[in-house]
C-alpha cells in the first residue's frame, strides 16, 4: 500500500484518532521516531501511535534541542512521518515558538501537516531539555494563556501541557502548575523529570487528568516499564530519542570502519539488506501502482513504448 492511494489513508482526523487511544483505558506506547523510516519501522513492530521529539528533530539536523528550530522545519518532519507511517503522532511543541498567536499558528500548522497530539512546555527561551539543569520558567498565567491559545486555535489537536516545575518548585508547584492549565483546556498533563516511583506516584494520586511519563536514557528519571508506569497511573509513555540514539550509534561504528578497513566490508552484517529497505518502505507497492496506472490509460491498440 502506498500514501498515494486516497483509499489507504485515515478517514479520521489524526487527533481524533490519538483522543480514542488514550480513552480506551491502559497505557498508550510512544516510541519517539526520528523520520519517516524510523516510523515504518515502529508501525511494523506493532506500535499504534509515534512520538516526534525536539532534541531528536534538532541532533538530526546536526544542531541542540535549544528551541532554534522553527514551525515549517518541524512540519517537514511531522509530514514525512505522518504520511509515511499514518498512525496517530504526538508532537514535541516545545514551547509553543513565541506567544499566544505563535501558539495558535503552530497549532494549526501542526493539524494541517498530519500531527495527532502536541505538547507545549512551560520554559523560557532558550528552553533546554527537561532533564538539564538550570531551565527558567515561564510564568504559570502566561503558560496557561498558551494552552488556552492552543485550543482555540485547534480542530482535533490533543493538547499536553509540560510542567518542568517539579526540579524547582518541588512537588505542590508543579501541581499547581498542572491543575492551572487544565482548567485553560489541556487534555492531559506531561510532568517532566521525576527522579523516583514515588515522585511519579504522587503526582498521579494529585492530578485528576491523563498523564504521560518520559523514559529518556540518560536523563533523571530511572528505568522504568510501560506497565509499571501504568500501574503508578500514566496513561502515556515516550522513548523520545531512543531511535535517534542507536542510528546513531550504529552510523558511528559505519564511519569508523569505512576509515579503518578503507571499504564496508566488515559491517555489512549489521546492514538492513536492499530487501528488508524495499520491504519497509513498500517499493513493489509503488511499481504495482505505477504498472496499474499506465494498464488504466493505455488506449486500447495503441502499441507501448
Amino acid at each position: 500500500m502506498t500514501y498515494l492511494v486516497g483509499d489507504d489513508m485515515p478517514a479520521e482526523p489524526a487527533g481524533v484518532r490519538f483522543r480514542r487511544l488514550v480513552e480506551r483505558g491502559g497505557i498508550l506506547q510512544l516510541p519517539g521516531a526520528h523520520n519517516g523510516q524510523a516510523a515504518l519501522q515502529a508501525r511494523k513492530a506493532g506500535f499504534e501511535a509515534l512520538y516526534l521529539s525536539g532534541a531528536a528533530m534538532t541532533a538530526s539536523m546536526g544542531l541542540p534541542d535549544l528551541g532554534v528550530i522553527t514551525v515549517d522545519e518541524v512540519a517537514f518532519f511531522i509530514r514525512q512521518i505522518a504520511r509515511s507511517a499514518r498512525l496517530p503522532l504526538l508532537v514535541d511543541g516545545d514551547t509553543g515558538y513565541g506567544e499566544a498567536l505563535n501558539v495558535m499558528h503552530m497549532v494549526r500548522s501542526f493539524e494541517e501537516a498530519g500531527a495527532g497530539a502536541v505538547h507545549i512546555e512551560d520554559q523560557l527561551l532558550p528552553k533546554k531539555c527537561g532533564h538539564l539543569n538550570d531551565k527558567k520558567l515561564a510564568d504559570a498565567h502566561d503558560m496557561a494563556m498558551k494552552i488556552a491559545a492552543a485550543k482555540k486555535a485547534r480542530r482535533h489537536l490533543y493538547i499536553i501541557a509540560r510542567t518542568d516545575a517539579a526540579a524547582s518548585e518541588g512537588m505542590d508547584g508543579a501541581v499547581a502548575r498542572a491543575q492551572l492549565y487544565l482548567e485553560a483546556g489541556a487534555d492531559a498533563i506531561f510532568p517532566e523529570a521525576l527522579t523516583n516511583a514515588e515522585m511519579f506516584r504522587e503526582f498521579a494520586r494529585r492530578v485528576s487528568a491523563p498523564l504521560l511519563a518520559n523514559m529518556t536514557e540518560f536523563g533523571r528519571t530511572p528505568f522504568f516499564t510501560a506497565s509499571e508506569f501504568e500501574e503508578m497511573g500514566y496513561r502515556m509513555v515516550i522513548w523520545p530519542v531512543s531511535s535517534l540514539r542507536v542510528a546513531n550509534k550504529a552510523q558511528e561504528r559505519l564511519y569508523a570502519a569505512i576509515r579503518r578497513d578503507g571499504g564496508t566490508h566488515a559491517m555489512v552484517d549489521a546492514m538492513q539488506t536492499r530487501q528488508e529497505l524495499y520491504d519497509t518502505i513498500g517499493y513493489s507497492d509503488y511499481e504495482a501502482l505505477d504498472s496499474s496506472i499506465i494498464e488504466t490509460v493505455l488506449p486500447e491498440g495503441m502499441p507501448e513504448r
